[in-house]
């Protein structure tokens, strides 16, 4: 988008935020937005004809991530949320340097907390191969490498049974206990949910890893970010209302209804 589209772009405090993902599991980072706020409009959007962007490359995630920002942005969100671990990776920091003077807000794996949660922690992220192998990740695991055991576990096939509306059973369990198999899980203190789908199988991630394991993820963070900075630009919405959401999907209505079920309101 030049110059001249960008001045086209209008938004006040009672403009949306919108929020995307490759699917539904941006939805773990919506219930953390309304949350923290409460009388925002919210406009989700999930991209699922699209999904999985985890096994992607790079410049495919960049592309798609770029051409949903600028219509988020024409349609006048004030800001967007990208409530995906591997869009972020892939493309915030472009968006930034394109939109400097727009609120984008991403994510990443709260591996900060997990490893704050204890002396010499033992920690395992879960994430998309794709999160695995980006920069962005290494950097962030660089910062906590003298403070922790760190352990990036790739989980391809995972986000897809939340993409299918499998949030626990017995398939779920065998693929976790699967991915889980090869530590010791008496050695482990904490797990990292590192993509935004599987908040939704953490009761199965605890019932394979046992109750002493701690599970961090990275919606609440995100959600406090978005806060803090849309309040410097004097943009939070000063209604008292309840903020609407508007969910809507790339591949069906289904994937859309599926959304407002983990969601759990009706929208």
């Amino acid at each position: 988008m030049n110059e001249q589209d960008q001045d086209k772009v209008t938004y006040d405090k009672d403009s949306p935020i919108a929020v995307f993902d490759s699917g539904v599991g941006g939805i773990s980072v919506l219930r953390a937005l309304r949350e923290e706020m409460p009388h925002e409009d919210f406009r989700y959007f999930g991209d699922s004809l699209h999904a999985p962007y985890g096994t992607k490359s790079t410049e495919e995630v960049r592309a798609r991530v770029f051409e949903l920002v600028k219509s988020f942005r024409a349609d006048g969100a004030k800001a967007v949320v990208v409530a995906c671990n591997t869009a972020t990776s892939a493309a915030v920091r472009a968006l930034r340097e394109t939109y400097p003077d727009y609120t984008i807000v991403g994510i990443e794996p709260a591996l900060k907390p997990a490893v704050l949660a204890g002396n010499e922690q033992t920690v395992i992220v879960m994430a998309t191969p794709m999160t695995i192998r980006n920069e962005k990740f290494h950097v962030l695991m660089d910062q906590y490498v003298d403070q922790a055991h760190i352990i990036p576990l790739p989980c391809p096939g995972l986000m897809e049974f939340v993409e299918a509306g499998k949030t626990e059973g017995d398939e779920l369990y065998s693929f976790v206990e699967r991915l889980f198999s090869p530590f010791d899980k008496e050695k482990i203190d904490s797990v990292v949910l590192g993509c935004t789908h599987y908040p939704f199988v953490a009761d199965t991630v605890r019932r394979v890893m046992g109750d002493r394991v701690k599970l961090f993820e990275g919606g609440p963070g995100t959600a406090r970010e978005t806060k803090r900075r849309l309040s410097v630009l004097n943009l939070l919405s000063g209604r008292e209302r309840a903020g609407e959401i508007t969910i809507e999907n790339s591949l069906s209505e289904d994937k859309a209804e599926l959304c407002r079920k983990l969601l759990g309101a009706d929208t």
